[in-house]
């Protein structure tokens, strides 16, 4: 039996492979690709996936993981910058989405109940495949990445409450205020648990969970899992117990090095969940259903973005960003499924309707991938057509990740000078160092710092090193000044790299892939003794003085670390 699952997955994998491996090609988005795989491989065309369970349990863990990551970059000053416009456009692009369709539901024919499961279905916006859309792009960390996620994440809240409404209209009980109250204030204790828990245990155990990455990766898959679980158990949807695991440890030192190891995990499961969902899609009754599929896809992939860059514009936000932020609900969600599904089970609504969200879905969210993909050169095109949306008086956006001149790859053995230096001449400089003791010590200077391992590309895509002026690799392991040599070589060779050799031979290595300046530090101890010789001869005193003015500042090094430990 374990035997037959296992060789369904394995081939359900290389049949995404083959497909995704076409895409590229034909520089198509990839999420298509995973959809269209479940698509051709589900009941619809092949009928091959006999085993549905296995692979959506294995999008659930993408989808857990996927949130959580995001958690981790929404500490509490991201959350106060897009809290408030998060919460107005997620909860206006629901009511004024659900009131828009009852409008063509109505002139359709569909009674209130149908019509309400249908406006509601197309009210809701995939979390997870923008998540996944911002993150290949690199975006979702720029302002209007960040306020798409805030209001997704509004969205799939009103969705957990639709589904709880649904369950219970199906039983004859309806869902008044006083159980909304109740179900907001039990998310409220657990929230209020989770932090209490982050911060009286976790946070000292910081020094211990980041000294082995095995165990800080161990660590962060049980604590984003379990987390997630309680939300369930209580329940709420995996996504938000996900996403407050990791804005649970957003403010840790170790949170940037968290991500990069659970991206790779992210996103082979977040690829079997879009092969489950398409797998999962029902198309019934299509041909008759056309005329309304395309209405209600035009719905979905205009009338949802022109919502929100209306809200947006009122808010005081320039036409890009709203433009930017409105193709986040160009497409409709799992949970519309989900909800539609819902109703199918509590016989209040038709396959027909199934049908038609389906296909609702499957278009709106294919459509909105390439709006996404190449929402710059969209903008570009309409750019003269959307002042409307934008008022004359903007508000200031800070839309960029801070930017460094210098960085510092490693602080200890001498490290401190570099940084002396950088502050002398009053450039932005960021150390990153993957020792958590030497991160506490830079915490405790103010000095600005970064932990996690300087051969990870994603750390430093994270910092942008395509712009920087000077990098200083103070490490001793010649693969890894090697490494960041030849990144910089491929990413801003124009900038100087200097970084250090224990022999001339790795020296000569260092300076043939384009290092600008290699220090030897046995050499150059040497080569200023020497010197210091041919000066002075044998006088002693010379010796003497120079011998307690080295005593005097290594006293005044070491006494500068002891309080930093003992502070």
């Amino acid at each position: 039996m374990h035997g037959n699952i296992f060789a369904e997955v394995s081939i359900v994998i290389a049949v995404a492979a083959a497909v995704s491996l076409i895409m590229h090609l034909l520089r198509q988005p990839l999420i298509v690709g995973h959809i269209f795989t479940g698509i051709l491989l589900g009941p619809t065309i092949l009928n091959f996936i006999k085993s549905s369970e296995p692979i959506e349990l294995m999008g659930s863990f993408g989808i857990a993981l996927l949130l959580f990551l995001v958690g981790l970059g929404l500490n509490p000053k991201v959350i106060k910058e897009v809290g408030r416009v998060s919460l107005l456009t997620g909860l206006g692009q629901v009511v004024f989405t659900v009131l828009l369709g009852l409008a063509v539901t109505t002139l359709y024919g569909y009674g209130l109940v149908a019509g309400l499961y249908i406006a509601v279905a197309l009210a809701f916006s995939s979390t997870i495949i923008i998540l996944k859309l911002l993150t290949d792009k690199k975006e979702h960390n720029k302002l209007y990445g960040k306020i798409s996620i805030g209001f997704l994440l509004v969205q799939d809240i009103i969705a957990t409450i639709a589904l709880v409404v649904a369950s219970t209209s199906a039983k004859g009980t309806g869902l008044g205020v006083g159980d909304i109250v109740f179900l907001l204030l039990k998310a409220g204790i657990i929230i209020a648990l989770v932090v209490a828990f982050t911060h009286f245990v976790i946070r000292p155990m910081n020094s211990v969970l980041a000294r082995s990455q095995e165990l800080l990766f161990l660590f962060a898959v049980a604590w984003g899992f379990c987390i997630a679980t309680i939300f369930y158990q209580f329940g709420f949807s995996l996504e938000v117990g996900a996403l407050v695991a990791g804005v649970a440890l957003s403010t840790m030192h170790y949170a940037q090095e968290i991500g990069s190891r659970l991206r790779p995990l992210r996103d082979f499961f977040i690829v079997v969940f879009f092969i489950s969902l398409g797998a999962n899609l029902n198309f019934g009754n299509a041909a008759a259903l056309w005329p309304q599929v395309v209405a209600f896809s035009i719905l979905v992939l205009v009338g949802n973005p022109l919502v929100v860059m209306i809200i947006m514009g009122m808010l005081g936000y320039t036409k890009k960003t709203g433009f930017k932020a409105g193709l986040a609900v160009a497409q409709i969600s799992e949970f519309s499924l989900i909800f539609i599904l819902l109703g199918l089970k509590n016989g209040q609504i038709s396959e027909d309707v199934v049908s038609l969200v389906t296909i609702v879905g499957i278009i709106t969210i294919a459509i909105s991938a390439y709006m996404i993909t190449y929402s710059e050169k969209i903008y570009a095109a309409l750019e003269k057509y959307l002042g409307v949306f934008e008022r004359k008086a903007t508000r200031a956006e800070n839309d960029h990740m801070p930017s460094y001149q210098c960085v510092l790859l490693g602080y200890r053995e001498g490290g401190s000078e570099y940084v002396k230096a950088f502050s002398k001449i009053s450039k932005h400089f960021i150390v990153i160092d993957y020792n958590p003791e030497t991160i506490e010590e830079l915490e405790k200077k103010n000095i600005p710092n970064l932990y996690g391992d300087i051969t990870d590309p994603e750390l430093l895509d994270e910092i942008d090193l395509s712009k920087v002026k000077l990098v200083v690799s103070h490490a001793s392991d010649s693969a890894t000044n090697r490494f960041v040599v030849e990144y910089m070589e491929n990413i801003n060779p124009s900038a100087v790299v200097i970084c250090r050799a224990d022999n001339a031979h790795d020296a000569a290595e260092l300076y043939g892939l384009g290092a600008s300046y290699v220090t030897l530090p046995h050499y150059i101890g040497s080569e200023q003794i020497s010197s210091f010789i041919r000066r002075n001869g044998f006088r002693k005193t010379e010796y003497s003085k120079y011998r307690e003015k080295q005593i005097a500042q290594l006293t005044q090094y070491y006494n500068a670390e002891e309080d930093s430990l003992a502070a």
